[in-house]
């Protein structure tokens, strides 16, 4: 690891929020001051501290000397005026930007202003490239002034003197990076009239806030590729000959390859730029931001412009993601042979085992009335693919950065669901006989017996389908969570009918019945075998419980089965007994019910973080939890990285990890190879995470990410994207290929 990259990243985290004096001093030891034979305890000190008046204070940090100073020689009541934070940088050392870049920090100032008075936010002049290694930062050198705007009450007596003061805290670097902070003071009087100009710092002042991006005249908008960013900016009338340099500098990091070359082209539509993608590129209906700097050359020299830009992508989507070529037709086709194959994915499976169950119980039934029990399951499955759908689209809509699956990382919605699994396995075993008065209100609820069930048992396959995702899910998923959402919820129906497809063809075609043996005892014996998938499925749930919400978590929903298990025993029991203590026992198993959810609350108990159980080694390959930062550390050393994002309630996830992941060649080629193993850990909501996803495309997990190495210090390209269902020869197959 390359020294300013690591100590960068872990000043970043370490000073993170509000500094002290003991804090600096241990993070300059930290950064390794003591084993580089530099003075850590005199440049970990406070940096100079200057009031008007007294005067400057001799500096104590041969880093930086800070000082504050104003526009104006006094204040004028009632009327802003700017000051500006002034970073004198001794040579070799520089300070960061507002986006540092690959690693860095920049400064913060927590301001302690007299009553009546307001600052505003750091009005941040552009910066200056400063590359280190493979990597590139954003900073400053030598000398600059932060400005910030101050806004003074009306009420204020001439005469009397101000003192405004802040608490300024920096990440400096040059070998070795160290955390500083200051206290930085200034005392001006208040004005009986116009407050004079302070000409020296007026001019500070003045020339830094040319140097701050203005908004841009030109509208802006790029494409995505799988390699590159395009960022076009309709700037017509910019002569070729004269535009010295042009560089965009990202607001967030991210977006594109830092170090990667900007390939500039001027033409009549204006400028064109071209830069690696970076690795959290923005999904396709999200803006970049930045600042385009433009150098132009003049008869008396060079001018350099800022301006602040928005650009917002094209009507299109993100090639290497999914195909430019990719229609709604396309999509809802994708969506269709995604549903078909998670009726064969595991979390499917033991629901589609009630349905097996309920064709040989209606194989005697009549064409018509089979054909409507396909019907009824089929419209179970839409209705609630257009609810799942309606509530994520709504969610996304609001801000939510949710995707498929949202409501599994609620450790709350993950046991009613256990509940749910429970009781219809105490069902098939033959411990919760459900008829009488009960049957008749199946009946009042739909025109023939049956029939609802039917229905809530579609419901049912869809909550249950949410855990995975299938081949060609992925991409469709991804395409209709970036369009309107009358096309967004086609393709999630399209989605819904391949699930429902193959009951639906078979309840259509009765032929099929000829094939079947003739009923008998068999039939119960199968019913109580069929449980068992059930049951397993419900103690799954409450290991995903026990990720999301740790011990507490397992005790509420283990209590709340014990109590399901009690109300259908109470509920069975009393058939027979008469009516009085039928209805007490009625009554007693609904109480139960109602206090199996009522331990809900216990689940918001501190949650358990998968991070020890992602970076504690364990079969296979050794992983650490996902970080950006992390990522583009990895990336700076020249290190091809693996990262895999999963969840607890992802089946698909589960299996992959088993069978390809955990495999002794797959550890081999990452050992041969020196691959990097990160995990990013959704089980529960994160917003990251989410972001992660949504710029490949994607709304759920499983996916998988493969960086190749660097090569002679260059940055690498756009990582290559798995398949959802994973085998140990894809994982060696992309390393061995790089």
């Amino acid at each position: 690891m390359r020294w300013p990259a690591l100590l960068g990243w872990i000043a970043r985290v370490v000073v993170q929020g509000r500094r002290t004096r003991a804090g600096a001093f241990a993070m300059a030891l930290i950064a390794g001051g003591a084993a580089m034979a530099v003075p850590v305890a005199a440049r970990s000190q406070p940096s100079v501290v200057v009031g008007v008046p007294p005067g400057p204070v001799a500096p104590s940090s041969p880093t930086v000397q800070l000082e504050l100073i104003a526009e104006r020689a006094a204040v004028e009541p009632g009327t802003p005026f700017w000051v500006g934070v002034r970073q004198r940088i001794a040579p070799g050392w520089h300070t960061y930007w507002l986006n540092p870049g690959d690693s860095g920090e920049p400064m913060t100032i927590e301001w302690a202003l007299p009553p009546g008075f307001s600052a505003g936010a750091i009005a941040w002049p552009h910066p200056e490239r400063l590359p280190v290694g493979p990597a590139m930062t954003f900073g400053y050198s030598q000398e600059v002034v932060l400005p910030v705007r101050i806004t003074a009450p009306t009420a204020l007596d001439p005469g009397t003197r101000i003192t405004l003061s802040g608490h300024a805290a920096w990440l400096v670097c040059e070998k070795i990076c160290l955390p500083e902070e200051a206290d930085v003071r200034l005392t001006l009087p208040v004005a009986s009239g116009a407050a004079p100009a302070n000409p020296g710092d007026a001019a500070a002042i003045a020339s830094a806030l040319r140097s701050v991006p203005v908004p841009s005249p030109w509208p802006a908008s790029f494409s995505a590729t799988a390699e590159a960013i395009t960022l076009d900016v309709a700037a017509p009338g910019l002569a070729p000959d004269r535009v010295a340099d042009v560089y965009f500098y990202p607001s967030a990091w991210g977006a594109i390859e830092l170090p990667a070359p900007q390939h500039v082209t001027i033409g009549d539509r204006g400028i064109t730029l071209r830069v690696a993608r970076g690795p959290l590129v923005a999904a396709a209906e999200a803006p970049i931001d930045g600042v385009l700097v433009i150098t132009e050359r003049l008869d008396r020299g060079e001018s350099t412009q800022a301006f602040s830009v928005r650009a917002t992508p094209e009507r299109g989507l993100l090639a290497g993601v999914r195909s430019p070529a990719l229609s709604l037709l396309a999509a809802v086709g994708l969506a269709l042979a995604g549903g078909l194959i998670l009726n064969l994915m595991p979390c499917v499976l033991p629901v589609l085992s009630v349905k097996a169950l309920s064709l040989l119980q209606h194989a005697d039934d009549d064409d018509a009335r089979l054909r409507r029990h396909g019907l009824a399951y089929t419209a179970g499955v839409l209705a609630s693919f257009a609810i799942v759908a309606g509530v994520l689209i709504g969610l996304r809509s609001a801000g939510a950065r949710i995707g498929w699956g949202f409501q599994l990382q609620s450790p709350v919605f993950v046991t009613l669901l256990a509940y749910v699994f429970f009781a219809l396995a105490l069902s098939l075993s033959g411990a919760l006989l459900i008829g009488g008065r009960a049957a008749s209100l199946g009946r009042a609820m739909a025109a023939r017996p049956g029939y609802t069930g039917a229905f809530f048992t579609g419901a049912l396959a869809t909550v249950a389908a949410t855990p995975c995702t299938a081949p060609f899910m992925g991409v469709a998923v991804g395409f209709a969570l970036t369009e309107a959402p009358g096309m967004a919820l086609l393709v999630f129906e399209a989605l819904g009918l391949g699930l429902a497809l193959p009951y639906l063809l078979l309840s259509l075609m009765p032929r099929w019945r000829r094939f079947l043996p003739r009923p008998g005892a068999w039939m119960e014996r199968l019913k109580q075998l069929l449980a068992f998938p059930l049951y397993a499925t419900a103690a799954w749930l409450v290991w995903v419980v026990s990720q999301q919400a740790g011990p507490a978590g397992v005790a509420a929903a283990l209590a709340g089965l014990v109590l399901i298990a009690f109300a259908a025993w109470l509920y069975t029991s009393a058939r027979d007994a008469g009516r009085g203590w039928r209805r007490l026992a009625i009554a007693g198993s609904g109480l139960a019910v109602i206090a199996a959810i009522a331990l809900a609350p216990m689940l918001a108990a501190g949650p358990t973080s998968l991070t020890s159980r992602i970076a504690t080694p364990s079969r296979g390959v050794v992983s650490e939890p996902f970080s950006p930062k992390r990522l583009a550390e990895l990336r700076a050393e020249g290190r091809p990285v693996f990262v895999n994002f999963t969840a607890a309630w992802c089946i698909t996830c589960l299996v992959n990890e088993r069978v390809a992941l955990s495999s002794a060649a797959v550890t081999e080629a990452f050992s041969r190879k020196d691959v990097a193993y990160l995990k990013g850990d959704w089980t529960t909501r994160d917003a990251a995470i989410a972001q992660v996803l949504g710029s490949f495309g994607r709304s759920g997990v499983p996916l998988y990410l493969f960086y190749a190495a660097a090569r002679a210090g260059e940055p690498t390209g756009a990582p290559r994207i798995l398949p959802q269902i994973l085998s140990e020869r894809m994982i060696i197959d992309a390393i061995d290929k790089t």
